[in-house]
């Protein structure tokens, strides 16, 4: 029944219209019982300009109804609408206003709707104003540049609606004043606006627009040019608390202020705490109002709904941002938190109510979903709760099925209709102080309640609720691989009592099995403690696949063995290869108690459908529901260890793996052993053999070489240390035992000085340029006062080389500053260096530093025993499923799992400490003592070289004489002028003559009396004054400057004074013990000696008072100094001794268990999954050892020297000494040999050696360079030959010329149509079409498709006939050309109007295009034809082919219009792997006879088949190495000599080789694809003729470009044989002929041009060797040479003939060529006159010397007498 209601009035109604839902008072019935209403003119006239039509409909079984707006009223029209300004800022003031659509008249008739909408259909404002100010827009669109479009709608009262656009440019604020700019602009704007009346839209808009903003600068992440992290969030949190002062009055209000919390908490990492609290209160309030605002009249479905999601939106980002919260600030108060949370919850509530206010029963469910969390509200009949399933799809939230209604308890309540709501969390929404459960995943709540809102309480069911929570970021668990029939037992350890046991089976088929667990043993069939059966299914997630173990059924903590076996009562069928992957989980179901305040387990069980990805919970209430879960990592039964091994066969894998890192372990502990005893040999202190017997004062050099690769140097190197007080004497820095100046190396030498040099300066190194590699890069030198234990660096990092670097000898060095050791190069460098020498623990062993107590024993052991623990921790936990659901972290580029962290971490937690505790002990663990009679072996102390006594090759004795005694005392006065900066009481000259010793030894007395007098008024003076005093020394005094000095630096000083005493007292023993050795009879005066005794004596008398008894002093100046200070001290440092033994016990401990286990895991896992993680495993390995542990050492050290700046120096140079010193009363250091100062090596090298040096060296690396060059060109152009020759074969000529043979038999012969058509059904037919099906008559080559013949024609009348001729020839046909040729298509018999398609014989009379037939051009003898035609295929079979030919006969296809015939197939002969494209041409001019050619090519399509072709393929990748090589030669010498470049020939010939080479590998590239092209074209259509031409082509062109590759390659062997002086002298002659030569070259062609066209005009109608102008310069080029056919000219014309042949003879042979050759020779004679030998042919003779020696063969040119040991 139909009933029509009008709205207009109010009238009773039938009874079948008293339905729910109608307003009765408000209706009229129009018609009834009629499924149709008409209505009339007079109708709407009476009833006003628009009404509302009703429409319902009943059935006996249902009920419908519908609106319809009847109006006659105009819509409005479209306005135009404006933003001023035109652009502006988030914060700018806009004005949108639109002209009226209609008159004043009309428009106060009708009431228009004014709404301005965002473009993202965010409401602005709706009124009837057409004006909207003032009003803030948010950030436009930056990829438009900022333009943000703005829509305004009209509508009227009835429905009609019209809308129309505006945009407006709408940028970034100006923060002028910083970033408190913004803040205190939002602040006033907003003060202001709520004081001017709570107008709150404009609050809305204005907060819009600044988050728009904030969101936008965080996701553009401009953090240093926009806003900082704080100001964001106190922005965020000033406009959470201004909005909170907002009242909602309407839904419209309500839908605003939800968008704009919306937008504010987007970003929930910038909200703070105190932030949140606001934004929940204020989202509970909003929610509130929806319900007061939901009973209005003016109830808007979308707008509510709109509402709740922008609202539900905003309470997932606090609730995330609130457990953020809670994860890392502990500080913030436990009833904060639960405020937060429970005013969240509320808030769904309300969403929840408001949302069901008015909902139909039955009707769709409403989800809301976020991308944290879900919402699902629904209103249901009772009756149709019964077994209700809660499942969102494309979701991964919660979900729920319910019992049946009488299990429930609701079927009594007295409400017919139940609301069902339902809310799921990514996260825990609950803050609980309890720790005990770990919730991770889904968090979901479900309740029931009535019409009121109230809720239902449901508890105490006698059926469970299954309630699945997926779990996203929580931990996956390891999988157990069992293969059935092998060994089938594996083991838990379960660590709780109190929760419940996941087994879950993986299979790769359906099978069945029983399950067998035993506590504490292996249970089998008949002993076992539980038993279940499973269906294990393939496809997962059933619950056939799940055994829970609930608390009940467990025996509690322990360890539970699981035995898996086939159920053959179920399925006889034996699956013994079968893998079952195993995975075990504990997990819990628990509910949020709200009375309580935490988490509950009771009533709730995990269910059977539990897995790795979700949980199952089935429970008897209803309320907030979790799950915890815990990993339970794969485990091992060590007591199944035989049965494992037994398997080793068929999984070897891992066993063979341990074994082999065993065997290596071994290897190399014995070379890190034997590396170890050379750096022992290293270690040690070298006592320089040059040092002065008296020199007692100390000093200890530390010489650092480079790591740069030559930086080792093997020549000899002298070194000077420069001080304020002196300067020592040139040292030798050598060691008799072991070579010095390695690559990298350490040498630490002592040095001894007659005086102390005071505070050094800079040092002077050279070497003498001598031995096979001189070249030395000094990194840095540390040089030590033993006697003060102060030490100054030298920051070196040169090199000393006549061709590297500077190009010096010879440098001086400076002292480096404090602030020069911070620099970063130096301290980057440092770190770096020791970083890898030490840090770095895998290439510390081969980098260590002999120093160094950690040795590369020990380190090889800690890197084996790290591995194999990583390995362990590696296959413990490897095999985990990934979840595609699971919920990835993102940072950037990289991307990672909550399992793959806390897999990390426990790896970390299980490998971390022990090895770290291993390493620390081998680091920190003292050197073991000495025991008595054993030798101590050198540790961090450093033995003396050389050994005492002395070899006698180093200190040869010499017998003691007055005149040494004087020598000595002579440079004892020498050196204390030096150093005592003293000007001597008499000449230096007058010391040198002087042969009297008591005068020499009176000098030196009247010295240290002078001394003495200006010490002591130097001492008196600083004991009057404690004050800072400035004192200016006599000229005898140690510095020369005054100095201002408080009483400490007095008395340092005075200690120092006292050392130049002391070095005095301990020479003059030296020289009273020499004295009394030689006594008084070698003295020519005996009163000599006495006096020079006593004189020696009273100088020492003088000493002794002068020298201060300081304790210290006498402390530094022990004959036997340590050189680590305090030797008690340095020996308390680190563990003892016999912690060695503990670090190699948990060595060989960890390493032992590791190994063994990860052996056990292998052989658990199968062969399969063993590779899978071997694999995996060496790739992480790699990569953390050259990547990241690499840019770990680089990043520190960066940090180090950038930020902290602090200089860390080596503690090489703190060595004690193993072995004796001399001391002052030894004699035998006295009796040794002297240093002779005037050998070469205490000189440094003269600037005119070091120029010859230089020189020579160029020169020999010149040589070098050439020999280089050519040996490197030999090879390239053996590469070049290889690729050449590889890309041909010999046997394409032969399959060439027998092809060919096979069908030209008669082919020459052919001058008609006729002609053709026999030869083709004869010799074509014949050898087309072999024996063997498919190939042709030779049955070695295979026919490729089938043959076709193409002819191409001409077009008719294409040519003029002369009109006195035209009656007797009608048509003429002009030769062949691309404008003549014919393309239209005809019937049978060339008929124009009559066209027989249907036949298959018809493509013949059709012309198809180049493209179309996949042709090529082909270049004939008359012309150039097209690659198009008129084609007929033979196919395949001889009849068909040979009813074809006699078809075309017949129908004449060959006719007076054709100017070419070509016949094309493709052979394939497998026997030599060769492609041979063969098209035979029959070509008229015209004339009407054929004129015949063949063209064949051979193409080898598939060049890599045997094996002798892989060495092709590296010949051309070598080439094209070798090509790159010179490209960057080349461009090299191209950006040095830019223009100048091209002028060279021989540049232009290499850039020529490049680019024919670049262009070769293109060509090569494209015949590849062009083959592979083809190759499939014929596998598609193998009946087809297969066109190669392009292929061919292509390859002919390779073959042009090899070939003139190998022309140039060639050519360019006469520029590398360049300085061969015969060779240069030819190209020196043809550069002074080249004038006369290039005029000789213009009169010879001008000659052969002239004759050339004379007898090509007068013999080229008759003769064919002068049939063209280029024939006829080819005949005359012969006629040079002497191949000439006489007889043919002196037959056709013996009298003009034999004038052109015996001029051309004359003038051409006898005058000019003789002429050309004579300036040749005239060059040649005075080049060999004014021939000077260049530079180069000196390399060479340089280059043949030094392959001579090489050889060991002698040179017979004798060498000038420029010193040979000087070139070295």
């Amino acid at each position: 029944m139909f009933s029509f209601l009008s709205d207009f009035q109010s009238a009773p109604l039938p009874p079948a219209c008293s339905l729910t839902g109608f307003r009765q008072n408000s209706l009229n019935l129009l018609q009834s019982n009629a499924s149709m209403l008409i209505m009339n003119s007079s109708f709407l006239q009476t009833h006003g300009e628009a009404f509302q039509i009703k429409v319902t409909a009943v059935t006996q079984r249902g009920y419908g109804e519908d609106t319809y707006l009847v109006s006659t009223v105009p819509p409005p029209q479209i306005p135009s609408c404006t933003v001023s300004p035109r652009q502006g800022s988030v914060l700018t003031t806009f004005t949108v206003s639109c002209s009226p659509p209609c008159s004043v008249d009309s428009c106060q008739s009708r009431q228009l709707t004014y709404c301005f909408y965002l473009n993202s259909n965010s409401l602005l404002h709706c009124g009837p104003d057409p004006e909207l100010f003032p009003v803030y827009l948010p950030l436009g669109e930056e990829e438009n540049n900022f333009i943000l479009h703005v829509t305004i709608t009209v509508s009227n009262n009835f429905g009609d609606t019209v809308q129309t656009n505006s945009s407006v440019k709408v940028g970034h604020t100006d923060m002028i004043d910083g970033n408190l700019t913004l803040q205190a602009i939002v602040s006033e704007k907003a003060n202001s606006i709520l004081k001017d009346g709570n107008n709150s839209m404009s609050l809305f808009q204005l907060f819009k627009s600044v988050t728009s903003v904030l969101n936008h600068e965080t996701q553009e992440e401009n953090f240093n040019i926009s806003l900082q992290t704080d100001t964001r969030k106190e922005l965020r949190g000033l406009m959470l608390t201004t909005l909170s002062a907002v009242n909602v009055t309407s839904v419209q209000t309500a839908l605003q202020m939800s968008e704009v919390l919306q937008e504010i908490t987007h970003r929930s990492e910038e909200l703070s705490a105190s932030a949140q609290v606001e934004a929940s209160n204020t989202l509970k309030d909003v929610s509130a109002s929806l319900l007061t605002v939901n009973t209005e009249d003016s109830r808007d479905d979308q707008k509510l709904k709109d509402a709740a999601t922008y609202l539900f939106n905003a309470v997932s980002n606090v609730l995330q941002a609130s457990v953020q919260t809670r994860a890392v600030n502990t500080s913030v108060p436990e009833a904060e938190q639960s405020s937060v949370s429970h005013q969240l919850l509320n808030t769904v509530e309300n969403l929840q109510s408001a949302l069901l206010f008015g909902k139909e029963p039955d009707d769709e469910p409403m989800v809301l979903t976020t991308h944290s969390a879900t919402m699902y509200i629904n209103r249901l009949q009772t009756e149709s709760l019964d077994g209700t399933a809660i499942n969102i799809s494309n979701s991964s939230s919660a979900s729920f099925v319910l019992p049946t209604a009488s299990s429930l308890s609701v079927s009594g309540i007295d409400d017919e209709t139940v609301d069902i709501r339902m809310v799921s969390f990514a996260m825990n929404p609950f803050f609980s102080s309890d720790t005990s459960f770990d919730i991770s995943g889904t968090v979901g709540g479900l309740s029931l309640t009535g019409l009121d809102g109230l809720i239902i309480p449901v508890s105490s069911l006698k059926e469970n609720i299954e309630i699945m929570l997926p779990r996203h970021s929580a931990t996956q668990e390891d999988r157990i691989l069992l293969n059935l029939g092998n060994f089938s037992t594996f083991q838990v350890n379960v660590t709780s009592e109190n929760t419940s046991i996941v087994i879950y089976l993986e299979c790769e088929q359906d099978v069945p099995l029983i399950l067998y667990l035993g506590y504490s043993y292996c249970p089998n069939e008949t002993d076992y403690d539980l038993k279940n059966h499973l269906f294990c299914k393939k496809t997962t997630g059933g619950e056939t696949n799940t055994w829970v173990l609930s608390p009940e059924l467990i025996f509690g903590e322990g360890t539970y063995y699981f035995t898996v076996l086939q159920d053959m009562g179920v399925d006889s069928t034996a699956h013994d290869r079968q893998t079952i992957a195993v995975t075990c989980f504990a997990s819990r179901c628990v509910f949020w108690d709200e009375h309580q305040g935490n988490w509950n387990s009771y009533g709730c069980q995990v269910g059977p459908k539990t897995s790795p990805t979700s949980t199952q919970c089935l429970c008897n209430h209803l309320t907030f529901f979790g799950s915890s879960f815990f990993v339970i990592p794969n485990a091992i039964d060590v007591s199944k260890t035989a049965q494992l091994f037994g398997t080793f066969v068929d999984n070897p894998v891992v066993v063979t793996t341990v074994g082999c890192i065993f065997l290596i372990y071994v290897l190399v502990v014995v070379w890190a052993r034997r590396k170890d005893i050379q750096d022992d040999a290293k270690v040690k202190i070298t006592v320089l053999e040059d040092n002065d017997p008296f020199a007692q004062y100390r000093y200890l050099v530390t010489v650092f070489t480079g790591h740069r690769r030559g930086a080792a140097t093997t020549s000899k190197v002298t070194l000077t240390l420069y001080g304020l007080e002196g300067e020592s004497e040139p040292h030798h820095l050598t060691d008799p035992d072991t070579s010095v100046f390695e690559r990298g190396g350490v040498d630490v030498f002592l040095l001894c000085t007659l005086f102390p040099l005071g505070e050094l300066q800079s040092i002077r190194l050279w070497h003498d340029n001598s031995g096979d590699n001189p070249s030395w890069y000094v990194n840095r030198v540390v040089v030590q006062d033993l006697a003060w234990d102060q030490k100054w660096y030298f920051l070196c990092n040169s090199w000393l080389a006549i061709d590297i670097g500077e190009c010096v000898l010879d440098k001086v060095f400076p002292v480096a500053t404090e602030q020069d050791m911070k620099q970063f190069s130096n301290l980057f460098f440092m770190k770096t260096s020791k970083g890898f020498q030490d840090g770095h623990i895998w290439y510390s062993v081969f980098s260590r530093s002999p120093r160094s107590s950690f040795t590369r024993a020990q380190r090889v052991s800690c890197c084996f025993s790290l591995l194999l623990c990583t390995m362990l921790t590696s296959i413990m936990f490897w095999g985990v499923p990934k979840d595609p659901a699971e919920q990835k972290m993102d940072l950037g580029k990289i991307e990672f799992t909550w399992q793959e962290v806390m897999i990390g971490f426990e790896s970390s937690l299980l490998m971390f400490p022990i090895n770290l505790l291993i390493v620390q002990i081998f680091r920190n663990v003292r050197s073991r003592p000495a025991m008595q009679g054993r030798e101590k072996k050198p540790g961090k102390n450093g033995r003396v070289s050389p050994s005492l006594p002395p070899t006698p090759q180093v200190t040869q004795a010499i017998s003691l004489t007055p005149e040494a005694v004087m020598k000595d005392i002579r440079r004892i006065a020498n050196s204390l002028f030096k150093a005592l900066k003293t000007p001597s009481l008499t000449s230096v000259s007058d010391l040198g003559k002087s042969t009297n010793i008591n005068t020499l030894l009176a000098l030196v007395e009247d010295i240290i009396c002078h001394q003495k007098r200006a010490g002591q008024e130097f001492y008196d003076e600083s004991k009057k004054k404690d004050d800072p005093i400035t004192v200016t020394l006599s000229a005898m005094d140690i510095p020369e400057k005054a100095r201002s000095l408080t009483p400490e630096k007095g008395m340092c000083e005075r200690l120092k004074y006292n050392d130049y005493n002391r070095c005095l007292y301990m020479q003059l023993q030296h020289v009273e013990m020499e004295l009394e050795l030689l006594g008084p009879h070698k003295f020519q005066m005996p009163q000599s000696y006495t006096q020079a005794v006593h004189q020696v004596q009273h100088m020492k008398n003088l000493l002794e008072n002068q020298i201060c008894s300081s304790a210290s002093i006498s402390e530094r100046w022990s004959l036997t100094p340590s050189f680590s200070g305090d030797g008690k001290k340095s020996s308390s440092k680190g563990l003892p001794w016999w912690f060695v033994f503990i670090a190699w016990f948990l060595v060989a401990a960890t390493s032992g268990v590791s190994g063994f286990f990860t052996m056990l895991y292998g052989l658990h896992y199968g062969k399969e999954n063993s590779i899978k993680w071997l694999i995996s495993m060496a790739i992480s390995f790699f990569e953390s050892l050259f990547i990241t542990q690499p840019l770990k050492v680089l990043g520190f050290a960066a940090f180090f020297a950038l930020v902290l700046k602090k200089v860390e120096h080596e503690d090489e140079e703190n060595m004690a000494i193993d072995g004796p010193l001399s001391a002052p009363g030894d004699s035998k250091p006295l009796l040794g040999a002297r240093r002779d100062s005037r050998s070469n090596i205490y000189q440094p090298p003269p600037a005119a050696d070091v120029e010859k040096m230089k020189i020579s060296c160029m020169k020999e690396q010149k040589a070098f360079a050439l020999i280089r060059e050519i040996l490197a060109y030999v090879g390239f152009l053996w590469m070049l030959l290889l690729v050449a020759y590889g890309q041909r074969d010999p046997n394409s000529y032969y399959l060439n010329k027998h092809i060919e043979s096979s069908f030209t038999d008669g082919f020459h012969d052919v001058y008609s149509y006729q002609d053709f058509f026999t030869w083709a059904k004869t010799t074509l037919l014949k050898n087309l079409y072999g024996s063997y099906t498919g190939f042709i008559t030779d049955g070695n080559s295979k026919l490729v498709g089938s043959a076709r013949i193409r002819q191409v024609r001409v077009k008719g009348d294409t040519c003029p006939v002369s009109p006195k001729l035209q009656r007797v020839i009608r048509e003429c046909h002009a030769p062949y050309s691309l404008q003549t040729e014919d393309t239209s298509d005809y019937g049978e018999h060339w008929n124009t109007s009559v066209f027989a398609n249907s036949s298959d014989l018809s493509s013949a009379w059709q012309y198809q295009s180049q493209s179309e037939l996949r042709g090529q051009p082909i270049w004939g003898k008359l012309a150039v034809y097209r690659g198009g035609g008129y084609v007929i295929h033979l196919g395949t079979d001889p009849n068909n082919a040979s009813r074809i030919l006699q078809y075309l006969f017949n129908n004449v296809w060959l006719d007076t219009f054709t100017r070419a015939v070509f016949v094309e197939f493709t052979v394939y002969n497998a026997n030599v792997n060769l492609f041979c494209i063969i098209s035979l041409m029959f070509e008229t001019n015209a004339l009407g006879a054929f004129f015949t050619s063949a063209e064949l090519q051979s193409v080898r399509l598939y060049p890599y088949t045997n094996s002798l072709h892989i060495f092709v393929v590296a010949a051309e990748v070598i080439y094209f190495l070798f090509i790159v090589y010179y490209m960057i030669v080349q461009g090299k010498l191209m950006k040095t000599l830019k223009w100048r470049y091209f002028h060279s020939k021989w540049n232009l010939l290499e850039t020529a080789i490049i680019l024919i080479s670049w262009s070769a590998l293109s060509v090569f590239v494209k015949r590849t694809i062009l083959g592979t092209r083809d190759i499939s074209y014929y596998q598609e259509h193998k009946e087809d003729c297969i066109s190669f031409n392009e292929t061919a082509r292509a390859d002919a062109v390779l073959g042009y470009l090899i070939a003139f590759l190998v022309l140039l390659s060639t050519v360019k062997l006469w520029h590398l044989l360049r300085l061969n002086p015969k060779l240069n002298m030819i190209t020196s002659t043809l550069r002074r002929a080249w004038g006369d030569i290039s005029g000789f070259i213009t009169v010879i062609a001008i000659m052969f041009l002239a004759y050339s066209i004379a007898t090509n005009l007068i013999f080229g109608w008759k003769l064919y060797s002068y049939k063209t102008l280029f024939d006829s310069a080819e005949t005359m080029v012969s006629l040079q040479l002497g191949i000439f056919n006489y007889e043919e000219i002196l037959d056709y014309n013996p009298i003009l003939g034999s004038f052109l042949i015996g001029s051309c003879i004359i003038f051409m042979t006898f005058v000019v060529l003789n002429l050309f050759i004579s300036v040749i020779l005239v060059a040649f004679s005075e080049e060999q006159k004014y021939y000077q030998a260049s530079e180069e042919e000196e390399i060479v003779d340089l280059m043949v010397m030094k392959l001579f020696s090489f050889f060991g063969i002698k040179c017979k040119k004798e060498e000038k007498p420029a010193s040979n040991d000087q070139l070295k």
